[in-house]
């Protein structure tokens, strides 16, 4: 998969831009606040529909202006489809060679993208939620299907725990209506494990070798950590019933795929408990370049990759090593401040463009 080009009216501090990108890597430098981060932001935003920044898609509009639209051309193996997320203060549209697509889960999936940025090298140390947020972004970008049962099992979710809360503040002590909710929590919980623990399987089969190639030692494995792990539905559907005054009382569901976490294992010890700063900044790279192989395994080509700023978070050996590893099927883009840090022999390969106050300039 590779993005020919894209265009941006009205992004962030973007008023007008077309750009034409290399099919293997792309570097982006200049000062902080140019707008690097901006552009592949951009990339992100026509992949997911949404920011890896902020929550609030009106916030992406340039200031004074009242629409914003990203336009990119994409290619998967001989194939070139036009894909474009337009934002305005009524709303999100999607669109695919010039078609709208009215659910977004129809969207989603049609462009992958892994991003790895500063901020992940936090996610060890992260609530669980962030986590899950991670889990929930890459699997929804191999299986359309999963936004869509994620979507049912927390709207069921939603109604459990309401129905919960009346139940203790009214006494009542039915629980057919709820056993029947449960159920239908039970089977889009179950199918959301499947898609979270066969991920996990996939990303352990290659993220060891990743790790020794870029650090040069250490097992790392990633464990997927859920009450639904290794039990069957009518296992669960008991441990639900055994806990329905406890989950009254507190007015919630205590149990599912909500609470859902992975930990991330070196060397026998568990990360977040063990690892140093470095330890834990070099496996969620290793974890996100472990994707690259899952995703050619499950669509038949690699997806994009983004590397924001990560010339500050490693030295010049690793991010060679890093580079050196790279396939040259998998199209590239990387922000940095210093160009002076790549490699002299990376730099000949790669399209450099310098960033300056919303202008990209393509040096040759």
């Amino acid at each position: 998969m590779k993005i020919e080009s894209i265009n941006l009216v009205n992004f962030r501090n973007y008023e007008k831009l077309n750009v034409e990108f290399d099919n293997f890597l792309n570097i982006f430098y200049g000062k902080n606040g140019s707008g690097k981060t901006n552009l592949i932001e951009a990339i992100y935003l026509l992949s997911l529909t949404k920011s890896f920044r902020i929550s609030n898609d009106k916030s992406l509009i340039r200031k004074g202006n009242i629409k914003t639209k990203v336009r990119g051309e994409i290619r998967k193996n001989e194939d070139l489809s036009s894909y474009a997320v337009t934002i305005s203060n009524d709303g999100k549209t999607v669109e695919i060679d010039d078609n709208k697509v009215d659910k977004i889960s129809d969207y989603v999936s049609k462009i992958n993208v892994i991003l790895f940025n500063p901020v992940d090298t936090r996610l060890i140390d992260d609530a669980p939620a962030e986590r899950r947020k991670l889990l929930n972004i890459e699997i929804s970008q191999l299986y359309k299907e999963y936004l869509v049962i994620l979507a049912n099992y927390n709207r069921v979710l939603k109604q459990r725990n309401f129905y919960l809360r009346s139940m203790y503040v009214n006494g009542n002590n039915d629980t057919s209506y709820l056993d029947i909710v449960t159920k239908k929590l039970v089977e889009y919980g179950c199918l959301i494990a499947k898609y979270r623990r066969e991920f996990i399987e996939n990303i352990n089969k290659y993220i060891t070798d990743i790790y020794v190639s870029i650090f040069k030692s250490g097992e790392l494995k990633i464990k997927y950590v859920s009450g639904y792990k290794n039990k069957t539905a009518s296992e669960l559907l008991k441990s639900y019933q055994k806990n329905y005054r406890k989950e009254m009382e507190a007015g919630k569901t205590l149990l599912g795929v909500h609470h859902d976490d992975i930990e991330f294992v070196l060397d026998n010890n568990n990360l977040k408990e063990w690892g140093s700063e470095g330890q834990r900044k070099n496996a969620i790279i290793s974890f996100k370049l472990a994707e690259l192989n899952v995703t050619k395994d499950i669509k038949k080509y690699y997806p994009i990759l983004i590397l924001d700023d990560l010339f500050s978070e490693l030295d010049k050996e690793k991010i060679t090593n890093i580079l050196k590893m790279l396939n040259e099927e998998v199209q590239t883009f990387i922000t940095t401040t210093e160009i002076n840090k790549v490699d002299k022999k990376i730099i000949k390969k790669a399209k450099i463009f310098k960033v300056d106050s919303g202008n990209i300039k393509e040096e040759e």
